[in-house]
């Protein structure tokens, strides 16, 4: 399969986009814990209509606005990382959820399994795993990094424009 590579910058700093020429197989930032930096950088395509999709849903994010669409993605994973992934989903702009609770969503116990797949989502802000915090509410484990993880919230909760 042929996978092509946007890079683009963000008020977080540069992120990695990648798309198996329909969907998103990927969004990370640079230097992000299991990122795409072993994606060849040759298979450039700034032209995709899923790179424009996920462009124009940066843009409004990163206004401070809850995009009101998603843009295809196509994360690989094991059967158990898409469920955890599609729960993802789910969790409310601005809102959050325990991994404990995410657990229970999922239909099973441990909130450890969760967080690991939860920190190889390959979707990174279109799939909101930095919405998934502590049982006590505490920010934890984010694989961009916690400062960017409270950016995230502060901007969703409160509106704070990062542009």
């Amino acid at each position: 399969m042929t996978r092509y590579l946007l890079r683009a910058p963000t008020p977080l700093g540069e992120v990695s986009l990648a798309s198996d020429g329909e969907a998103l197989t990927g969004l990370w930032f640079a230097g992000q814990r299991y990122d795409g930096g072993s994606l060849p950088g040759d298979f450039s395509r700034p032209d995709l209509p899923v790179f424009a999709s996920a462009l124009r849903w940066l843009g409004i994010y990163f206004d401070g606005r809850e995009p009101d669409f998603t843009p295809p993605s196509a994360p690989a994973g094991t059967p158990f990382q898409l469920t955890v992934w599609k729960e993802l989903l789910k969790i409310p702009y601005g809102e959050t959820v325990s991994y404990g609770e995410l657990a229970a969503r999922c239909g099973i116990r441990s909130a450890r399994a969760v967080g690991g797949a939860v920190g190889r989502n390959p979707v990174s802000l279109i799939v909101p795993c930095h919405r998934v915090v502590g049982a006590d509410g505490s920010l934890t484990g984010y694989a961009g990094g916690i400062e960017r993880k409270k950016a995230l919230l502060d901007l969703e909760r409160h509106g704070i424009r990062l542009n």
